[in-house]
């Protein structure tokens, strides 16, 4: 496995501190940041998924604790929209330049607006995914936010 990813890339062109975490991937379906966490022996709030979402037919980039579910109604909202759903997983894999399973919020083909969970703020350090199934980044939630351009709201 390469360590070398458009996620990793992206973090190091803003300086940003990280560490690289590899772990054996065999998720269940829509397990994948519990499956992370459980293979890391981390909490799992402190692994943040990434869903690809539409909003208005826009896309977005929300970032999660594995341990939530998302509201895609305060999604909507949270960024003035009406409505919002999940991203079909091929345009997500299109959009991303990543396999589902591996997207991460950073160094992302096509860049879509970033929005992380404000919960995240209160931990010290979050693990996303580092674009490639099996990679997860550590880092601080701070320099998650200023790496992607990312904005924060509640949302689950």
């Amino acid at each position: 496995m390469s360590k070398a990813t458009p996620a990793t890339r992206a973090l190091d062109r803003a300086g940003v501190a990280y560490a690289l975490h590899v772990y054996d991937y065999a998720p269940a379906p829509g397990k994948i940041g519990l499956q992370a966490a459980t293979a890391l022996g981390v909490d799992p709030g402190q692994v943040l998924k990434t869903l690809m979402v539409l909003v208005d037919g826009q896309a977005l980039c929300a970032v999660v604790p594995s341990d939530r579910d998302a509201s895609l109604k305060r999604l909507a909202q949270a960024v003035g929209g009406k409505a919002a759903q999940m991203m079909p997983p091929d345009a997500a894999e299109r959009a991303t330049g990543y396999r589902v399973g591996g997207i991460s919020p950073l160094g992302q083909r096509h860049p879509a607006p970033v929005l992380v969970e404000a919960c995240a703020l209160d931990l010290a350090q979050v693990f996303v995914n580092g674009g490639q199934r099996g990679l997860q980044i550590r880092l601080a939630p701070r320099d998650l936010i200023t790496a992607s351009d990312a904005r924060t709201a509640s949302f689950t």
